[in-house]
């Protein structure tokens, strides 16, 4: 992928036009980008925040395949962040970039099944059990494909190197007790660590890590080296990729890209 002219360009990228936009960013503004759910089908979003009588937008929604619909030119301000706030600034749309990322958030168990607000269903391999950023409590949270958290990842590199942005935040950062997305299935620390850290060290250990792959049916994913310890996602599938961060009594901590402990004998 790569920008021309505010736009995306890539073989899995279309364009479809909001007429929900303020105007271009004001020059030296536009410094973040932020990253939401759509909470329902990539369709629907798109139909949502294109229809004029809606008033919100984004710039971009990445469906589950990692298919991108761009729907405004990276300098026109869009109407994704609402009421905001952090680090002393308010009202984030005139400065960032919205990106929306199909999933459907917060579930609830419904039998061997989890079910999505509007009553879609989910198996239990397409769920993780975790604790918001913003909550003492666990919930059932839709998954992020691998495909969409690879391309919302070189999307944000590409922006924070075109536009020399400053930051990556979570809707969650700056309405805290408006909203709750991306939520803890999305590696946002992780990803805006690997792309606005300034030590270039730190990049380069997180690229050398170790890759191993699961070599068991399933295998028990754990908040600490021990069978004591949580679950703190859904069991790994055989030939599962991850990278190794740390190896302790024959028990590995690995990122999925959620992070925890498995046994090591059961990787190759």
């Amino acid at each position: 992928m790569e920008i021309k002219e505010h736009l995306l360009k890539g073989a899995n990228v279309s364009f479809k036009k909001t007429p929900n936009v303020s105007g271009e960013f004001i020059a030296g503004e536009l410094d973040t980008i932020i990253l939401h759910y759509t909470a329902g089908p990539a369709k629907n979003a798109i139909n949502t925040l294109t229809n004029p009588k809606v008033k919100a937008s984004a710039h971009l929604v990445v469906a589950r395949d990692g298919s991108v619909t761009q729907l405004a030119p990276f300098n026109m301000v869009t109407w994704h962040a609402g009421q905001s706030q952090y680090g002393g600034r308010i009202g984030f749309n005139k400065y960032s970039i919205g990106i929306e990322i199909e999933n459907d958030g917060v579930l609830q168990q419904s039998g061997n099944l989890f079910r999505a607000w509007y009553g879609a269903t989910h198996p239990a391999e397409e769920v993780i059990e975790a604790t918001h950023r913003n909550s003492t409590s666990k919930n059932f949270w839709h998954i992020y494909t691998q495909a969409q958290i690879e391309t919302v990842e070189d999307i944000c590199r590409l922006l924070v190197e075109t536009y020399d942005l400053k930051y990556i935040l979570g809707h969650e950062e700056i309405a805290p007790k408006r909203k709750q997305d991306p939520g803890p299935a999305f590696p946002l620390d992780r990803v805006r660590n690997a792309l606005l850290n300034a030590d270039r060290d730190m990049n380069d250990a997180e690229e050398s890590l170790k890759i191993m792959t699961v070599d068991v049916g399933k295998l028990n994913i754990r908040s600490l080296p021990s069978t004591n310890g949580e679950q703190v996602a859904q069991a790994l599938k055989k030939g599962q990729k991850v990278k190794v961060l740390e190896e302790k009594n024959g028990w590995v901590k690995v990122r999925v890209p959620i992070e925890g402990w498995v046994f090591g004998k059961y990787l190759k």
